[in-house]
């Protein structure tokens, strides 16, 4: 049995670890129930659950959330367009999101993929100062994606 102040007391019985722990007006909480016999300590269960909340509150707060955003094209999207949309995924990559560019096909425009792909590559090359390809361009179904995350030397300023 281990105190409330740490302090290492040694194998006693249950009732007096009980009679102990009411005297301090504290719980007996089992820490280890594998050994032999098993580990029991003194402490303030509420007190103990609400610091282990207030943890793991803290914890969530202090994680970066990485969201992704997308834009979607067609394959005969011109290039006026088409800046107005790297732009706005320039902008996004730089505030350290990821980019997803989804180009999709109508119709029999899906046995052109030729030219998705060769549009996802351009826009590659556009943002290769600010992001690397993450997920190369693979067609699934009717539509063409490849995704862009942000540049690790410029996570890094």
């Amino acid at each position: 049995m281990i105190t409330d102040t740490n302090e290492n007391v040694g194998v006693v019985t249950l009732s007096e670890a009980l009679a102990l722990a009411e005297s301090k007006n504290m719980d007996l909480v089992e820490v280890s129930s594998n050994t032999e016999p098993p580990v029991c300590r003194i402490m303030d269960f509420g007190k103990f659950q609400y610091e282990k909340q207030r943890r793991e509150r803290k914890a969530r707060k202090q994680q970066k959330i990485i969201e992704v955003k997308e834009i979607q094209l067609r394959p005969k999207t011109d290039d006026h367009h088409l800046g107005f949309k790297v732009r706005d995924a320039r902008k996004w990559i730089e505030d350290g999101m990821k980019v997803r560019v989804r180009i999709r096909f109508r119709g029999r425009e899906v046995t052109h993929a030729d030219i998705g792909r060769e549009r996802l590559e351009k826009i590659a090359t556009e943002m290769k100062d600010v992001a690397i390809v993450e997920q190369m361009p693979t067609l699934e179904g009717n539509s063409m994606s490849m995704v862009l995350s942000p540049a690790a030397d410029k996570n890094k300023k």
